[in-house]
Order: structure tokens, then sequence, then C-alpha cells
């Protein structure tokens, strides 16, 4: 029998960032939210005892369980989907705080063309430039518009860094200075300078400097420890939802937390959301939450899958082009780069941070000029210092036997000798790439699965090459011996680590038959329910995107705010 709880004036669906800004912005304003989190609770004092790579990094330690439930995934339709049974090219968080906790830290904001982008790439190039099947659109605000929602994440979460040239103007400087420089990114940033490249420090959620936040947040300086991604911090100094956005709601008393609850329905009758339907994991037992207002803050995967279950908006067929919920599934291209060794030159590569490093967009977005190339878009060219553990590390020349004594000698000889250069690059969607259920398999309650149809597409293969090259010619310039370039980007294959930079499914628009959240990520079929997160994004640019992600959630807990007062579709 299912249990009704008591109604309130929101529940949120997912505690990360999105769910722990939602959250915060709200109870401060005096709304009575819950907050529901399938994973365990998390505090810092977690992480003493972090620095373990096998059970971090190879062994999942805080990830989703994909024994119980997990993704399918195929390259295309003529073939079955097949789930995903052990981790490699994304890692879906779990627990408080979601992915918040386990990231790098590297906090970018999309530049002002990715809002733009159709409207933009036909005005340069004309329509023939965009390939019939590339679905791509303008995203219904631009990047003035949202420039103060990305600024506020950017002081909540004390990002360190400075100005990039080729970017979006700012309303304001970065809240802490850039972190500090390794000999590695002075020689990254003196040969893109002798290329006549802009290279700038990355802004990083690591803080360079011990920092208070308008909320009255204080944290310690990043220690450069290099044990960021996959990890959480034991010090506080890499921003995350729980030591920044959930102490605040929890604060005011307005915030109620509920882990190990695994939301399974959006309820709704007449057109509105009512609550939701959830299992307690620890007693298995069913629990409604009804609620004025609904707000999904999951993964993109998650959002999707939970609209498809649920019955709402109207799913996308790929063979026609219409329907909203699961199109414009999108990726990155971050396999372009190249590895440079050093006979002469030692390098401790074994130190750093998760967003220690050097960046230059002279490729990325529309910075240069594509008429003459086969793809749009670009990517970032990048060094970053995260730091080389020793498990998952072991650089080697192309060409060198993997075993044997050649092997040996070359794997202790480049272990501080090699640097790389990478290009992430932006990934266009097409309309045979989406998200569904799948027909075959199911969770551990017995609900469908959800279905990813993705490959790269000759817009990736050529974006990806030209990159390599630009990455080879800084890399010639850095001075190193040899140089491994990548040659040909491959089928997309969901069994190698890439980045866990998953978008769309549930697309921004100011169109209602063409998306399914307006710009203040408010379903446009269903006016008191929010879905906010990557999965609004209706193409992935050359950048990391969670700047992009906290400057839409400052701008839908605003929405959320206007609806709660007046109701009705927010203009």
């Amino acid at each position: 029998m299912v249990k009704k709880l008591p109604k309130v004036d929101v529940v949120v669906v997912g505690v990360g960032w999105g769910g722990g800004i939602i959250a915060s912005e709200l109870t401060k304003k005096g709304l009575k939210v819950v907050g529901l989190e399938r994973g365990a609770e998390r505090h810092t004092e977690d992480y003493y005892m972090v620095h373990d790579e096998l059970r971090y990094a190879l062994r999942y330690e805080l990830f989703q369980d994909l024994s119980k439930e997990t993704v399918t995934f195929r390259n295309n339709e003529k073939i079955r989907a097949l789930p995903m049974r052990q981790y490699g090219s994304f890692l879906m968080g779990d627990g408080l705080g979601g992915a918040g906790v386990h990231w790098n830290g590297q906090t970018f904001r999309f530049l002002p063309y990715d809002f733009e982008i159709r409207s933009q790439t036909v005005d340069r190039y004309g329509k023939n430039k965009i390939p019939k099947e590339m679905t791509i659109q303008d995203w219904g605000i631009t990047y003035d518009e949202l420039e103060p929602y990305m600024d506020k994440f950017e002081k909540m979460a004390g990002i360190s860094g400075e100005e990039n040239p080729l970017g979006g103007k700012r309303s304001d400087k970065y809240p802490t200075g850039p972190m500090k420089h390794s000999p590695q990114m002075d020689m990254f940033e003196k040969a893109a300078k002798k290329l006549n490249y802009h290279p700038y420090t990355a802004p990083s959620a690591n803080l360079s400097e011990a920092y208070k936040n308008p909320d009255g947040i204080e944290r310690a300086a990043c220690q450069y420890c290099a044990f960021c991604e996959r990890f959480g911090c034991e010090y506080g100094a890499k921003a995350d939802p729980v030591v920044t956005v959930i102490p605040v709601a929890q604060k005011t008393g307005n915030f109620e937390l509920r882990t190990h609850s695994n939301v399974r329905r959006i309820l709704h009758k007449g057109g509105k959301a009512t609550g939701v339907r959830y299992i307690d994991t620890t007693t298995d037992e069913e629990i409604e939450q009804p609620a004025d207002i609904v707000v999904l803050t999951a993964y993109v995967f998650n959002n999707t899958r939970l609209l498809l279950l649920s019955g709402i908006g109207t799913p996308y067929d790929s063979s026609t082009g219409t329907g909203v919920i699961g199109k414009n599934y999108a990726y990155q291209v971050s396999q372009g780069g190249a590895t440079g060794f050093f006979k002469n030159k030692k390098f401790n590569n074994f130190a750093g941070a998760g967003a220690l490093g050097m960046e230059f967009d002279d490729f990325n977005g529309d910075n240069f000029d594509h008429s003459d190339l086969k793809f749009i878009h670009g990517a970032g060219i990048r060094l970053y210092q995260s730091g080389e553990r020793p498990i998952q590390n072991n650089n080697i020349p192309r060409g060198t036997p993997t075993w044997g004594k050649e092997f040996k000698q070359n794997s202790i000889k480049y272990a501080n000798r090699t640097l790389k250069i990478a290009a992430q690059g932006a990934c266009m969607p097409h309309q045979h790439h989406f998200l569904d259920l799948d027909p075959t398999y199911k969770d551990n309650y017995g609900d469908p699965l959800l279905r990813m149809t993705f490959d790269f597409e000759n817009q990736e293969r050529e974006l990806a090459k030209f990159m390599a090259q630009k990455c080879t010619e800084v890399m010639k310039e850095m001075g190193a011996d040899h140089i491994d370039t990548m040659q040909e980007l491959g089928p997309y294959n969901i069994t190698t680590y890439q980045s866990t930079h998953n978008t769309g499914g549930v697309i921004m628009g100011d169109d209602s038959g063409t998306s399914a959240v307006n710009n203040y990520s408010q379903m446009w079929d269903m006016d008191n329910l929010f879905v906010v997160g990557a999965s609004s994004f209706p193409h992935n640019s050359g950048f990391n995107p969670t700047g992009t992600l906290g400057g839409l959630a400052y701008r839908a807990a605003e929405g959320i705010l206007k609806y709660h007062k007046s109701g009705g579709q927010l203009a």
C-alpha cells in the first residue's frame, strides 16, 4: 500500500548541483522544499581517507550501481541495444551532491554563439552549411540574458580564474584569482602565444585562495593533491553542492532532505503535476509526496527517463523528427589531441588539481572561419595538470610493444616526461541520435531502462582531425622530441572513458513544437513542472557544462518563485 504524505510547496528530485541550487534559493524565500535523493547522505569528513585510486577511480565507489539500473546502448537503430554492464565512457553519480561531488571543477561558460547557434551559423555561412540531419536550434535565451545567472553561480562556488579573451562579455571578474602555474602550463602558454593564440588560466572550482561566498559559506584553498575527478574533496576546497548550497538550504529550516529515496513516477492529473511516487530503498516502502510544484534536477538520463515513464510530453520519433522527450542527445568529442614525449625534461605530473590548466579558444565556437571546413563549431585546446595517478597512467610512445623489455624501459623512462594537449570538442545533435525507453531490458523494479542511440558523425570526425593538428602544432612549439597525434576518430565506443558531459533529452527553446522546456526550464506541457540540468542543452559545446548548467539552475529558481507567486507559463 502506498503511503501518502502531507503536501509541500516544492518537491525536488535529485540533490546535486541543480537540486541544491533550487533548494537553496527557494527555501531562502520561505518555501517548504523536500529534496529526494536516491543515494546516501554525504559530508566532507566522508573523504578524509579518500586517496585510494583503486577504490574510487577504478571500482567506482561514488557512482550509480549498474547491477540495479543502467542504460542500454546502440550506435544506430539497425542493431539491438545492450546494457552497459561496467563503467567506461561516462560516470553517473549517486548520492548527495550527485556528479557534483566527483567532478574535476572545470567551470566554463558556453560562448554567445552557442545560445544562437542556428541563426548565427545561417547568417554567416547560409543554410547549406547545416546538414539536413543536423538538428541544431537556438536555445530561446541569449548569452547576455543568462550572464547574470552564470556570474551568480561563479560567486557562490568561488570560481578561480582569469577572463577568457575570446569569451562572452563579463559583468564582473571571477571572485578569486587564477590558480598557480606549473612549469608545463607556462610552456603551453608561451608556445600558444608564439603561435598568436590567446591562452588563459582555466576557470576552476578548486579554490586558489580561502573564500567566503555571498551566502556566508567559508572554504579553504586547494592543496593541489591531484585527487579531484572521481573523488570527493576532504578539504572542501573543490566546490560541490554538499559544501555550498545544500547547507544554506538546511540552515533555513525549510528544507527536508530524504536520502535513499528513488523516484519512479511523476504524478499528474488534468495537465498539472501533483507530486511524485518513490521507493524508500532502505525499507522498500512506496511513498507518495504531493507538491504544488515538482522540479526534476536529476542527471540527464534520469530526467528524460522519468518523463517517459510518467507519460509527460511527447516522446521523440526519430523517423519523423517530431516529438521532444528524448530529442537531441549529444555527447562531446574529447579524443582529438597530441601527446608529447620529452627526453631531457622531467615534470611532476603526479601533482595537480582537477581544474589546474591552460586553454585557448581560437578554434572554439565560431571564433574562426568555417567556410572551407566540413564541420561547424569547434573545441577548446587545453593542457591540464590534474594529476596522473599510477594505476591509470602509463604513457609510452606509439609503436612501443605492449609487453616485454622495451615496454618496461619506456614505461619508466617516460613516466614523468610526457605532456598531453587535448581538444575538447562540441557535439552536434542529429535526427537519429536520441534517448527512449528500452523495449527489452528493465531495472530491478521492473521499469524499462533508458536506451541511448548515438554515434560520431562526419561532423565530429572532421572536427577531431582538424583539432589534432592544431594540438600537434602547439606541442611542437613546446619542444617535444616525439609526438603521437590522434589519426582518426573511430565509432563511438561506450566502453572507453571520454567525459561525463552528456546533454539533451529535455531540451530548451522558444517553441513547444521543437523543445520541452522554456528558458526558465519550465515544461511547456505542464506549467508546474520544471526540469533543470544539462538535459535542457539543445547541443553540447566545446566546454565543460557545469558553469552553464549552474546559470540555468539559478534562472530556473527565479522562474519557480515567479510561478509560485502568479502561476501560468513564464514569458
